[in-house]
């Protein structure tokens, strides 16, 4: 199937994780029950029937699918506690946010300026949920400060605006919004692709203005 063969390729399954991170299921758990380590991005319920010399086998199984970057958020927080691993995931995103920002990718739009540290709040909930493991490349603050700045920049320029000509300024600011979120979305799994912001976003905006 199309579905496992992208999430073996661009995934870690739970034992890949705990194995590449050198941590056991209950210290993965541990840090999950923290509020400091996301939950899984997927989980397949698998349901298994096999037939051989031996006669007929069946079983049932999960299957948790991490994204793989999250090696190096384990080894960051398990020192951590919650409160600290916010702050750490703040300012790694601020971080970011102001190497864009000083780059000249920019916006005016409150929730990443003035209501930034509101924003982070349900931000951080997302990334714990492995919200941001599914559509972000690495699942880390520097992908998803990108992510959430290209799509407000994106937004502002096309919002109801198909059908209408943009200047050469705005066309160039667009397409820089656009290749940056590219470089930090994910493929998403192939029945995701057309509800996916990948889709919405970037095919579709790329075909509109002939990016």
């Amino acid at each position: 199937m199309k579905l496992i063969q992208y999430l073996n390729d661009d995934f870690f399954t739970q034992q890949q994780l705990l194995a590449a991170s050198a941590i056991d299921l209950a210290e993965l758990e541990d840090l999950q029950k923290r509020g400091i380590m996301p939950q899984a991005s997927y989980t397949l319920k698998l349901d298994v029937s096999c037939n051989s010399f031996f006669g007929p086998h069946h079983e049932q199984m999960d299957v948790a699918y991490y994204a793989k970057e999250y090696v190096s958020w384990i080894d960051e927080m398990r020192s951590q506690s919650g409160d600290d691993a916010l702050k750490i995931f703040a300012q790694r995103y601020k971080t970011r946010l102001q190497q864009l920002n000083d780059a000249g990718i920019t916006t005016q739009h409150e929730k990443l300026n003035a209501g930034l540290d509101a924003h982070l709040i349900s931000e951080w909930k997302y990334f714990l949920d492995g919200v941001y493991g599914l559509c972000t490349k690495s699942g880390l603050p520097e992908d998803i400060a990108a992510k959430e700045l290209a799509v407000v920049i994106i937004k502002e320029i096309t919002e109801e605006r198909l059908d209408k000509d943009l200047s050469t300024a705005e066309l160039a600011r667009l397409k820089i919004a656009v290749d940056l979120l590219d470089s930090a979305s994910t493929p998403f799994a192939p029945h995701e692709v057309l509800r996916s912001s990948r889709h919405r976003l970037i095919d579709q905006v790329r075909s509109a203005y002939h990016l």
